[in-house]
């Protein structure tokens, strides 16, 4: 590295950028494991090799060891015994969480999570995918007879390697994909659906939703797999709108909600973009979920995104009924908590309404944070009343 660059990584921080590195010696290829050096040749970090990007090398271990297939199962059992120690792996009320969440977890560029019987892996490197096969077989080993498949869905984010496809690594597509969350069920879609199947890290956020529904006619915006949807039911909504620009997602809206409330007559689930909806509703709801996809994918499209977090809330908060509960998230981890604040503040003073933060909501303690690496906090949401 180069003089006085190591500083970050002293505090334990995983990333290591182009800008800091003085040389590389030998050929190393994208994914291959490094070792790394100060500029007096101290040794520093062995991590993952990335030259495409500015995030050049990604922590594995803070210590000289070899990473092998001891270190890998003993992150694994790490992040395993994590989850049990939170109640969450063997909880038969809730079987779907992240088992492993990248930089939290130790294992930078990595995603597992836990639908049931089926372990989900999602790779972001090309390093991690390299292991694919290997964590495979240490899943299975660690879960024992509890996992019975793991897919691979790595398809769409691992830019570098062409041609991979995504595929099961061991077992197939179970009979019964349904899971439970909190005692409600909900169906898995991880080979067609978002992300790895299901968002896992709005778990307790929706049990704050049911909390508030009672007697409320709620609107679930951007609604995907209908999940909000069914906690407002449970809560006992008097009647809950799904809404999404996609009939693939409304069509599961309203499978999870059958799942749960058979012969349902509150709920209702909408084919239609979400602005266009709100330019043309009915002030009706008093209760709304606001959860658009990540409008900021980097920081070069921070200030658009910014502008777009500040018209949709705008559009919603005008229309929301007074005394109005409204949750409203950002899952862009380049839109910090202050800058997500604003711009519902800037929404707030638009839309002409007075609104009170009753809960600042963050990602659940399965989806855990490195104390050394704050840009792993990517979920930020509110909970306002409007008067």
């Amino acid at each position: 590295m180069k003089p006085k660059r190591e500083d970050s990584l002293r505090r334990f921080h995983p990333w290591i950028f182009s800008g800091a590195i003085r040389k590389v010696e030998g050929s190393p290829d994208e994914g291959d494991v490094v070792e790394v050096f100060s500029s007096e040749g101290d040794f520093l970090v062995t991590g993952h090799y990335q030259p495409a990007g500015s995030i050049t090398v990604r922590t594995l271990s803070f210590t000289r060891q070899p990473i092998d297939k001891s270190f890998w199962k003993n992150q694994l059992q790490k992040a395993y015994t994590l989850r049990q120690s939170i109640g969450l792996a063997g909880n038969p009320q809730t079987t779907a969480y992240r088992l492993v969440h990248g930089e939290g977890d130790g294992l930078p560029g990595l995603i597992i999570d836990i639908y049931g019987h089926t372990a989900v892996i999602q790779a972001h490197t090309v390093g991690m995918y390299r292991q694919r096969e290997l964590l495979a077989e240490l899943l299975v080993e660690i879960y024992g007879g509890q996992l019975t498949s793991v897919y691979d869905k790595s398809e769409t984010t691992v830019f570098a390697q062409n041609g991979i496809t995504n595929g099961y690594l061991r077992g197939q597509m179970p009979d019964d994909a349904v899971f439970f969350e909190n005692g409600r069920r909900f169906a898995g879609d991880w080979e067609g659906g978002q992300k790895t199947g299901f968002f896992i890290d709005q778990r307790e956020n929706r049990r704050l939703v049911e909390q508030y529904a009672n007697g409320r006619t709620a609107l679930n915006m951007f609604g995907y797999t209908g999940a909000f949807s069914v906690y407002a039911l449970s809560g006992g909504a008097k009647e809950t709108h799904t809404v999404d620009a996609s009939q693939k997602a409304v069509d599961m809206a309203n499978r999870n909600v059958a799942l749960n409330f058979p012969d349902c007559n509150r709920h209702k689930a909408i084919v239609s973009d979400c602005f266009d909806f709100l330019n043309s509703m009915q002030p009706v709801y008093d209760m709304m979920i606001v959860d658009p996809p990540a409008f900021a994918k980097n920081r070069h499209t921070l200030k658009n995104a910014l502008q777009a977090y500040k018209r949709l809330n705008a559009k919603a908060l005008a229309a929301i009924k007074r005394n109005g509960i409204y949750f409203t998230f950002s899952c862009s981890q380049a839109v910090s908590g202050e800058q997500f604040r604003s711009a519902i503040f800037s929404a707030a003073a638009i839309a002409g309404r007075q609104v009170r933060i009753i809960h600042q909501l963050t990602q659940p303690a399965d989806h855990p944070v490195n104390i050394y690496h704050p840009e792993g906090e990517y979920l930020k949401g509110l909970a306002l009343f409007v008067d």
